[in-house]
């Protein structure tokens, strides 16, 4: 998640709703560096914002395999390609996601009660179990791309399209009501609890549904695993945001961050196996 929003100039219940464009500038306003001015920071446009995250996802990931298609084009083997693909989403994010990642390893990893653990999170360096997270993690993102790669050059490209948007829609699913904030400031207190459990479904369905449309370019067995690919990160993010939620009261920045790695992650695995 990007850096922590003013709060809000009126009170929700004074502000006009919001439009769609307000939901798509908060969206790729708060998840990406691309140049785009969010005008609203209210609890209107931050649902709309998360429920166009997966909009972004594919952006950034129609970047990322952009990028790897380019330089395999260029010459360059699968490894190298991977290593871009997988690099173009921390650019795209300041690295936020990764940051929020490793924050959350670190907090989860102290073992301390939840207000101990939350001021370990907002330190600036990262400790021992934000260093291994980072590193077994994008070593997998890597790893499972390169083999992608070496398949094909359009299974890498969708590999990298499918997992940047099954970690958007992780946060989608994060902010549905009912998921406390562990903070009263902070984009994760302004963004959490604003989605409506049935809108939160309806938009993973559609993204499952769209991935497997993309699966089935390749054959019946990728229309199955591209929808598992976003069906598993969707879980694995999921059991990560229970765990968050009890021990530290809610969810934070980081822990947005953190779910996004673990969805696309998760996703990228599930595209290697078979």
């Amino acid at each position: 998640m990007s850096t922590p929003p003013p709060r809000p100039s009126e009170p929700p219940s004074a502000a006009p709703p919001a439009d769609r464009l307000d939901g798509l500038r908060f969206a790729f306003g708060t998840l990406t560096v691309l140049p785009v001015k969010v005008t609203r920071w209210d609890r209107d446009a931050a649902r709309g914002g998360m429920l166009c995250a997966p909009v972004a996802g594919v952006v950034v990931g129609g970047c990322a395999a952009m990028v790897g298609l380019l330089l395999l084009f260029l010459g360059a083997g699968a490894l190298l390609a991977a290593v871009a693909t997988a690099a173009v989403p921390a650019v795209l994010t300041r690295g936020l996601h990764l940051d929020g990642l490793a924050d959350t390893a670190d907090g989860l990893g102290s073992g301390k009660p939840a207000e101990d653990a939350l001021r370990i999170m907002k330190q600036s360096d990262i400790g021992p179990f934000g260093v291994l997270t980072l590193l077994f993690v994008l070593l997998a993102q890597v790893a499972a791309l390169a083999q992608a790669y070496g398949d094909s050059w359009a299974r890498g490209a969708l590999a990298a399209l499918v997992s940047a948007t099954a970690a958007r829609l992780a946060l989608t699913l994060a902010a549905r009501t009912g998921v406390p904030a562990a903070r009263p400031e902070g984009l994760g207190a302004a963004v959490a609890g604003t989605v409506p459990v049935r809108s939160a479904m309806l938009v993973a369905a559609l993204v499952t549904v769209a991935a497997a449309g993309f699966g089935a370019l390749f054959g019946v067995d990728d229309i199955v695993r591209t929808a598992l690919a976003v069906v598993a990160a969707c879980a694995a993010a999921e059991l990560l945001l229970r765990h968050c939620t009890r021990r530290f009261g809610g969810v934070t920045g980081d822990v947005f961050g953190g779910l996004a790695e673990t969805a696309a992650t998760t996703a990228l695995v599930v595209l290697s196996l078979g």
